[in-house]
């Protein structure tokens, strides 16, 4: 997952084929054609609608392009986010960016599957 900030942001060209969705818009009503990366907006870190909406974009729409999250985004939600489907984040001013690199690289592996990997680990083989 890319880690990013505010700093980030200012030097990033703007992109055409980019969607910003609130986290109260059902995702299956967007027209993703185009469509290279999908904003999803955390307006608070407790309100987790934006997980919803990741998971449904990258598994039952099969969204490849890239997700980010940003608004209110803490490090602790990194990993979660990931495995929703997640490719980016943009993380609140006050977040560092290395505690979050060394949160996600915290497990090595799941047992269930996830938005992106979707074999359990006990149906995977060596």
């Amino acid at each position: 997952m890319k880690l990013l900030n505010a700093q980030d942001l200012a030097t990033e060209a703007a992109a055409d084929a980019v969607l910003s969705v609130a986290n109260d818009v059902d995702v299956q009503t967007l027209d993703l054609a185009g469509v290279q990366r999908i904003d999803l907006v955390f307006p608070k870190f407790a309100d987790g609608r934006a997980f919803s909406q990741a998971f449904e974009l990258r598994r039952r729409l099969g969204f490849a392009g890239v997700i980010r999250a940003t608004g209110d985004v803490l490090v602790d939600q990194l990993v979660q986010m990931q495995r929703c489907g997640f490719s980016e984040a943009v993380l609140r001013a006050d977040q560092d960016p290395a505690v979050g690199k060394k949160l996600l690289q915290h497990y090595s592996g799941f047992y269930q599957g996830d938005a992106t990997d979707l074999q359990p680990r006990f149906a995977k083989t060596a």
